[in-house]
């Protein structure tokens, strides 16, 4: 074609754009359908369920709660109802508002087509998922597995193809323990349950390059962990992304002859070469992830060979089909999962269901510790059983459909919703912010 050819051709196109042709791609056409924009190409595949109804609970244990639960129902046209939880704290209300902007990509949908119902929030939002779409969609995305799970008469672990072990998913309880005397009562309760790991946490907080006696006190308390509780407990310990490259390089060296099973965001997981430089100076395995959204965002974590284990969340990853993606993706590179869990118990729940057919599954976190709390005598209240205890040191796998449990509105009511309350702001003493 010649040049002015090609140009007049434009100028005759480019009255055709206020007609309705986007030239530009970035407005693409609509159908016009009843149900979500696409779903009649499935309407002779798909299953006679739909979903009529999308509801969010926001659910405060105690007025001043800084991750009040975010609890996600759906209904459909045959009685059939899911569950799910997308809990991210500090920002409750964002989520809650995020799940209802999904309503429309759902309602007249058929929710066993689990997988394109992700795609479509992922792809749909355009800009990719943070924090806040991805707990919204986790919420979503495990209610509907509940609903398959529920429709299929199968619990959500044997559809992915489990169990890896009968004897249940292997879990840990976190250390709260500030002396060598209550370090060995817990051992004692730990061995009578027949609990093998525990994690503690790095005290304090550290300025980009710290002082040697600031190194000292921090090793010393991991040397005190190891001492109480024991050669025989597995002992993972949280840097909780406190520590520059530089420190946390200092200190996972002097600490390696405690044979600790792990140490926890040593650096901001984001940082991937601040991540390697103390990968490449440690012999302790490096494990990070829990505030990563979506598989991609683990991808160059795992090529380049960073960390020995990832640790994403399934209430803020993107529920129970992005943390399968994950362990599947982590599980070709020879990398180990041991999802975090610190918020409710329908996506601690739904975790073990993933881990429960991960062939790669190291070990499963609960937030509480060796002794029952508050919150899991209110779980057991809601559920009817006590959910994310552990028997034996492992987490027993459920035999009902979905994802094992039964839930009504009415329960949830006696814990009002608070309000989103920020999470803890940290400074150093010149009043600098502090990572925690």
């Amino acid at each position: 074609m010649r040049r002015r050819h090609f140009f007049s051709g434009l100028l005759a196109a480019a009255p055709m754009a206020k007609g309705g042709v986007d030239l530009c791609g970035c407005a693409p056409a609509l159908q016009t359908q009843s149900g979500p924009v696409g779903a009649n190409a499935f309407l002779t595949t798909g299953s006679r369920l739909k979903i009529t109804n999308v509801k969010v609970f926001g659910v405060s244990l105690t007025p001043d709660s800084d991750r009040p639960y975010v609890f996600v129902k759906i209904e459909t046209n045959q009685g059939i109802v899911g569950w799910g939880e997308g809990t991210l704290e500090g920002k409750a209300a964002a989520v809650m508002s995020c799940v209802e902007d999904f309503k429309e990509f759902l309602i007249g949908a058929d929710p066993m087509q689990v997988e394109h119902h992700w795609q479509s929030m992922y792809v749909h939002s355009f800009y990719r998922a943070g924090p806040v779409i991805g707990s919204a969609m986790a919420g979503i995305d495990q209610a509907l597995w509940d609903i398959r799970g529920k429709a299929l008469n199968q619990p959500v672990y044997k559809l992915l193809g489990g169990p890896m072990d009968p004897r249940g998913v292997r879990g840990y309880y976190h250390v709260r323990a500030s002396s060598l005397e209550a370090l060995k009562e817990v051992r004692g309760r730990a061995r009578a349950d027949g609990i093998t790991c525990v994690k503690g946490g790095i005290p304090g907080y550290y300025e980009w390059i710290e002082t040697a006696a600031s190194i000292k006190r921090a090793v010393k308390a991991m040397e005190m962990l190891r001492e109480g509780l024991g050669p025989d407990i597995d002992i993972g310990v949280d840097f909780h992304a406190k520590t520059s490259p530089s420190v946390a390089s200092v200190i996972i060296k002097e600490i390696e002859p405690l044979n600790l099973l792990f140490v926890e965001e040593p650096c901001p997981p984001e940082n991937v070469k601040a991540m390697a430089k103390i990968t490449r100076r440690s012999t302790t395995p490096i494990a990070t992830g829990e505030r990563l959204v979506a598989a991609y965002n683990c991808r160059e974590l795992v090529e380049m060979g960073v960390v020995d284990i990832i640790q994403t969340d399934i209430n803020h990853v993107g529920g129970i089909t992005a943390l399968w993606k994950t362990g599947a993706m982590c599980e070709q590179a020879g990398v180990s999962m041991a999802p975090h869990a610190c918020e409710g118990p329908i996506g601690g729940l739904a975790t073990v269901h993933v881990d429960a057919a991960t062939p790669n599954f190291l070990v499963q976190e609960i937030c509480s510790g060796v002794v029952p709390e508050m919150k899991e005598k209110v779980w057991e209240e809601w559920l009817g059983f006590p959910a994310m205890r552990m028997v034996n040191g492992r987490f027993p796998l459920p035999e009902k459909p979905g994802l094992g449990f039964e839930l009504t509105e009415a329960a949830l009511k006696k814990y009002p919703f608070g309000g989103t309350k920020p999470m803890a702001r940290v400074f150093h003493q010149d009043g600098s912010v502090a990572a925690w």
